[in-house]
């Protein structure tokens, strides 16, 4: 089984406590946050520069508003530690990395031969997101 946690970054994890989203203005100390479905990540936005981790809960499969917190982070320039955590699932791992989560904690271990599998799911991609791989047609036509 895969270890509590997947990161794909060369800077070592960081292990700082997560404050909530609503308590992390007050936190003036604070450098890692954790955003709850429903809060809006844009709040974070002014604040960018001190924050070295955000981690975004998944409680259940289906919700996917995750998905447009990291989005919203990587569009506006974060460039710390993106770690999605809860319930995710290995079939996820794709799409997560896409939307720009580098680092992965899930509730259940994951077989370290699935993850690798579901990281090299679709090796072209038709949208261009913030992890860096060029869509298909723009290789196609330059």
């Amino acid at each position: 089984m895969v270890e509590a946690q997947i990161r794909f970054r060369d800077d070592e994890p960081v292990g700082d406590p997560a404050v909530t989203a609503d308590s992390f203005g007050d936190q003036t100390n604070a450098s890692a946050v954790r955003i709850e479905p429903g809060d809006d990540a844009r709040a974070l936005l002014p604040h960018l520069d001190r924050i070295r981790l955000v981690e975004v809960n998944f409680p259940g499969f289906g919700d996917g508003r995750g998905y447009s917190a990291a989005r919203i982070l990587r569009e506006a320039g974060y460039a710390g530690e993106l770690r999605a955590v809860g319930d995710v699932a290995v079939d996820q791992l794709n799409a997560l990395r896409r939307c720009g989560f580098d680092a992965f904690a899930p509730e259940v271990p994951m077989n370290p031969a699935d993850a690798e599998r579901a990281f090299a799911t679709w090796p072209d991609v038709y949208q261009p997101t913030t992890d860096g791989r060029a869509p298909i047609w723009k290789l196609r036509h330059g």
